[in-house]
């Protein structure tokens, strides 16, 4: 049994042709573009964003203490340790910048055709994440999500579960940028509370440097992305130019 499944994880096929990886592009899109499916989408955002948080407090030597998500899809990781220095710069910078750094590792691991794999490793994320939660909503997010995933890496054919191994890619790398210009639009009506605020409180750099910097890992990763799924079509926009 343990053989069995791990050969279906470390199974390999051929990334699908252009048109599509295309496809599965738009659809991502859509569910980006489109005010009300990106309202229930968001969530999926948001469970990156502070998974990101989490990790790199774990990894800077934080203690994580728990992680909220909430119906409006924002979220709260809380951590322990020093209240300034490098590793709570690390920890805030993790946030948007984590559903970006997915995606392109995602991309990354697609681009070898291991897209069971991909599935699995997030599945492992989403039960690990599991275990910090602590509230109500967040706890149903994560089941869903948990739920969504193992149903594809089990039981949908091979060809589908590359298709949506590739929206859930393209969304990560579409949904991070778009979730930094919404933070643009919140600090415009005078909220001085997210990431970025904090930063600059830490490290005296404008907070709209630190925009900045979100907006341009955000973008490098999506362009990133599309290079590692789409070589030919990348190849040949650089010939026309």
């Amino acid at each position: 049994m343990i053989d069995e499944l791990w050969s279906r994880v470390l199974a390999t096929q051929p990334l699908p042709p252009a048109g599509v990886v295309l496809a599965t592009a738009g659809v991502a899109l859509l569910l980006v573009l489109v005010p009300w499916l990106w309202r229930v989408t968001r969530h999926l955002v948001t469970v990156a964003h502070e998974g990101g948080h989490a990790v790199a407090a774990v990894l800077s030597g934080r203690r994580l203490t728990g992680i909220r998500l909430h119906s409006d899809t924002s979220g709260l990781t809380v951590s322990r340790g020093r209240p300034r220095g490098p590793g709570m710069v690390v920890t805030l910078l993790a946030g948007y910048t984590g559903p970006a750094l997915v995606g392109l590792a995602a991309a990354a691991l697609l681009s070898t055709g291991r897209a069971v794999a991909l599935l699995w490793g997030v599945l492992l994320l989403l039960a690990l994440l599991l275990l910090q939660i602590r509230n109500l909503f967040g706890l149903w997010v994560v089941l869903v999500c948990g739920a969504g995933v193992f149903a594809v890496s089990w039981w949908v054919p091979p060809a589908w579960q590359f298709a949506v191994a590739l929206t859930l890619t393209f969304f990560l790398l579409l949904g991070a940028p778009r979730a930094v210009l919404e933070l643009v639009a919140t600090r415009r009506t005078g909220a001085r509370t997210s990431d970025p605020d904090q930063l600059a409180r830490l490290t005296r750099v404008p907070a709209g440097m630190w925009v900045a910097v979100l907006t341009l890992v955000t973008a490098g990763a999506a362009l990133g992305g599309v290079a590692l799924l789409l070589p030919d079509l990348v190849a040949q926009i650089g010939t026309l130019a």
